[in-house]
C-alpha cells in the first residue's frame, strides 16, 4: 500500500502549523485527527476522520516548502 500524508500547511491556522504526517492511510488519519483535536480544537469524530481521509495525498508528492493554503500538489 502506498504511503500517504496529511499536511497541515494546506489549511489556514492561527498557529501557522507546519506539521506533516506520513504513513499508511489509517495511521495518518488517526494521528491527524488526534492532532486536529488537541492542537486546533476540532472534535475528533467520524466526520472529521472522513474529511481527513478525503484530504490525504500521496507521500511522494511531499515538498518541504509551504504551498498556498488549500493548494494540493499536481
Amino acid at each position: 500500500m502506498a504511503r500517504m500524508m496529511a499536511d497541515c500547511r494546506r489549511w489556514p491556522s492561527e498557529t501557522n502549523c507546519s506539521l506533516v504526517i506520513i504513513g499508511e492511510a489509517d495511521e495518518v488519519v488517526q494521528a491527524a485527527a488526534e492532532h486536529a483535536a488537541s492542537v486546533h480544537g476540532h472534535e475528533n469524530n467520524e466526520e472529521l476522520r472522513a474529511q481527513l481521509r478525503d484530504f490525504l495525498e500521496p507521500a511522494d508528492k511531499y515538498t518541504p516548502e509551504r504551498q498556498a493554503e488549500g493548494a494540493l500538489p499536481g
